[in-house]
Parts: structure tokens; sequence; C-alpha cells
């Protein structure tokens, strides 16, 4: 039996085409993502939008959880109206990974947020978001080019997990978001900002952490093989035989 742990991983649920097929509706993530698992020593499976009353038997089923990057989480589930440039297209997704996060918090699953993931981790905990983060921050130095991510430092706070894995001052970090935490969720400890203040990481008990720039991006496992090595551990665990 294998040891290496199962990370799910959420996806988006989209119209695309490829070779001879026109549009349909398709369950899509950037390869990266399962890569990232890979390298890090996890094994990816994906989770495509479900009906939330699942979540808790899908979670039975795993080591660890990633909620992915992709859409504007709909405000209305943090008492807001929309902002103009606010595009929350995924209803579907909103459902089924605010389940899949109750259900994996609820019994101590590792957990990793990323991009959206990290926004809508802090949603269900309680908090709100910054619907369009130029407004506040002056300038658009989160959001990359068109088709391309940016980059940019975010400094770690020492004492905090994500400062244990990321011991240095600052971090150079891809990133592509135009969103970001607001008011902090229950619960929740600010582990990461940018230079400009920007919450650029959360985290809560045991393994629980959201990053606003994407990992799977870049070359730095550090934060996935943290999750995944707290995987293992619940993996072992569970393996281990009762008398």
């Amino acid at each position: 039996m294998s040891t290496r742990p199962v990370i799910g991983i959420s996806t988006n649920l989209n119209d695309a085409a490829w070779g001879r097929w026109e549009r349909q509706r398709t369950v899509l993530l950037p390869e990266r993502y399962p890569a990232l698992v890979r390298a890090s020593g996890g094994i990816a499976v994906l989770l495509p939008p479900d009906d939330p009353a699942y979540a808790e038997e899908a979670i039975s089923r795993l080591d660890g959880l990633v909620i992915s990057g992709g859409e504007d989480v709909d405000p209305a589930l943090y008492g807001e109206a929309p902002h103009p440039r606010t595009a929350a297209t995924a209803p579907e997704r909103d459902a089924w990974e605010a389940g899949l996060l109750r259900a994996a918090v609820a019994v101590g699953m590792p957990v990793l947020g990323i991009c959206r993931g990290m926004q809508l981790l802090n949603v269900v905990h309680g908090g709100s978001l910054i619907q369009h983060l130029p407004d506040v921050v002056g300038h658009e130095g989160h959001v990359g080019g068109p088709g391309e991510y940016g980059r940019h430092a975010v400094r770690p706070v020492p004492g905090t997990l994500l400062g244990g894995l990321l011991p240095e001052a600052s971090v150079v970090v891809p990133t592509f978001h135009h969103q970001a935490v607001g008011r902090l969720g229950d619960g929740l400890t600010v582990c990461a900002r940018a230079e400009d203040g920007t919450v650029e990481a959360v985290e809560g008990s045991g393994f629980t952490v959201g990053v606003q720039w994407h990992p799977e991006q870049g070359d730095d496992l550090r934060v996935m093989e943290a999750l995944v090595r707290a995987a293992a551990l619940v993996r072992e665990t569970d393996l281990v035989p009762t008398s």
C-alpha cells in the first residue's frame, strides 16, 4: 500500500473546446497544480464541483486539501453587494469549496488555500474581502500583464507557521489577484503581508494555511511540501491498527 498522501485539489467548471470537440462543459485545472503536489511527494486527485452535501464524504477519502485559484468569490457570501469589477461567476465552486473547507477544518485535515482559495477560507471563517484592491492600495502591482503572472515581495510574519516555513525577511512570489482579505476571519492570523500592507497569507488551527500568491507558478516547494508532510502524518495515523 502506498504511503504517499492523497491531496484533493478543487477545480474550475467552464466551457472549453479541444481537438474536434465543440465547446462543452469541462472540468479544468492548470496542470501546474497537480505537478506541484507530485513534486512535493503527494498524489493529486481532482475535485470537480459537486453537491456540498457530499463534502464530508469526499474529505473522508483524502489526506489533505488544496483549494485552487479562480473566479471571484460571490460577495453575497460575506454580506456585500458586488463591486463593478467583481466577476463572481462560479456559484457551484463557491458552495462546493465552502463545504470542503468546513468539512476539512472540522476534522483537522491539512488545508492550503491558494489565491481564491485563501479568500474563500477567510470568508468561511466569517471574514470579508476587498473587492478591488487597486481602489485601496492605489496601484495594480498585484496583477500581472494580460495572460501572465506578476511578481512582488511578501514579508512572512516571524513566529507564525508560515514564518517558520519561509524564514527570510522577504520572499518574491508569483501573483495575480485584484481582491484580498478585508475583515479577517475568526480564528485566523495574518502570517504574511505585501510591502503595501496587503494581507498575503493567513493561517488557522493545525495546518490551515492560505496564501494569496500562486506557488504552483514558481519553483519554491516549501509551502506545498509542508502540506504534504502534514497530510502524511494524517495518513500514517489512519493506517495504524487499533487494538
